[in-house]
């Protein structure tokens, strides 16, 4: 369930492009102009926006707000204003070519993969090959060691089927077969590999059931217990977003908060990314999880337009014109 909220009626293109580029003249930018605009469109709406304002003033809106603005806000409404795929393609970029390449980096390649729909999957791939020469998989290849690359280079390639079908025997012959491997800690077993990668969303949360039913525990579990390592690391990250990618952001969200500073990056991901898919049960499973407000929490961890700029997407916000 999506957070974001759109007017009833919406302005046109070429009223919104106006309305931004008069926020961005005279004395200082008005942000908050930007946030109630922005903060209220949705993916389409911002990419004819993007095309109406390039027309118009012969410019790409996202190097404008690129240059009047700065620090965390600018990042988070760039991120919110770019084409989806093209967000993605250069958030997938960043984790691979980073000088340490942890689970931290290497689980936004599962977000992409394993909690967005098989279409944005592949427009993900087609914007990586676009933007950066190269396709996503040959980057996994050129920076990232085994075992985690065979994993994630099965994530990248597969396109799954989105529908809604189950094989009840499927799912228990196949939650044999993770068993089977986890039990010999074999975790970069085929078998492990060819049924998360492959498999509808829906017939791997059946199968995650039959797991805890046969054998007592949940798969998640079952990985832990194999050791602490990158490997089952990444393995319960691609877990999470399969079964419940509200929790998995949520958690990602919690991280950001707690503890010294705030990871602005990975707050974004968990709230800017998630506006449009499923941020209203992210915030519930944050409250359920931590009994806690997140709306609360990125007040008190945020400040300014940045803020205000997460609020509105949170639902929280000023309604848009």
């Amino acid at each position: 369930m999506a957070s974001l909220k759109v007017p009833e009626i919406v302005p046109s293109p070429t009223h919104d492009s106006e309305r931004i580029r008069k926020a961005f003249q005279g004395l200082g930018t008005d942000e908050k102009d930007l946030i109630l605009v922005l903060g209220h469109r949705n993916s389409k709406q911002l990419k004819e926006i993007r095309e109406t304002y390039q027309q118009l003033y012969n410019e790409s809106l996202i190097d404008r707000l690129h240059s009047e603005l700065s620090g965390d806000f600018r990042n988070a409404i760039i991120l919110w204003t770019e084409d989806p795929a093209e967000r993605d393609a250069k958030l997938a970029n960043a984790g691979l070519k980073a000088k340490r390449k942890g689970i931290k980096e290497l689980q936004i390649l599962v977000e992409i993969a394993c909690a967005s729909n098989p279409n944005h999957l592949v427009a993900v791939r087609k914007a990586y090959c676009s933007l950066f020469h190269c396709s996503l998989e040959e980057d996994i290849v050129a920076s990232v060691s085994q075992p985690l690359r065979k994993v994630l280079l099965g994530l990248v390639s597969s396109y799954r089927y989105d529908k809604v079908t189950v094989n009840l025997e499927v799912a228990k012959w196949e939650s044999t077969k993770l068993y089977e491997a986890i039990n010999t800690k074999k975790l970069d077993d085929d078998h492990i590999i060819w049924i998360l990668s492959t498999r509808n969303i829906f017939q791997l949360r059946e199968t995650f059931a039959s797991y805890k039913h046969l054998y007592g525990n949940t798969l998640e579990q079952g990985i832990k217990n194999c050791g602490k390592g990158d490997m089952e690391s990444l393995l319960n990250v691609v877990v999470w977003c399969i079964n419940s990618p509200e929790k998995h952001f949520a958690k990602v969200v919690r991280e950001s908060i707690i503890g010294l500073g705030t990871d602005e990056d990975s707050l974004n991901r968990g709230i800017v990314t998630r506006a449009q898919i499923d941020l209203l049960k992210i915030r519930f499973e944050y409250a359920n999880m931590y009994k806690s407000s997140l709306d609360d929490d990125v007040i008190g961890d945020t400040s300014g337009e940045y803020k205000d700029f997460l609020l509105t997407l949170l639902g929280k916000g000023p309604k848009g014109l």
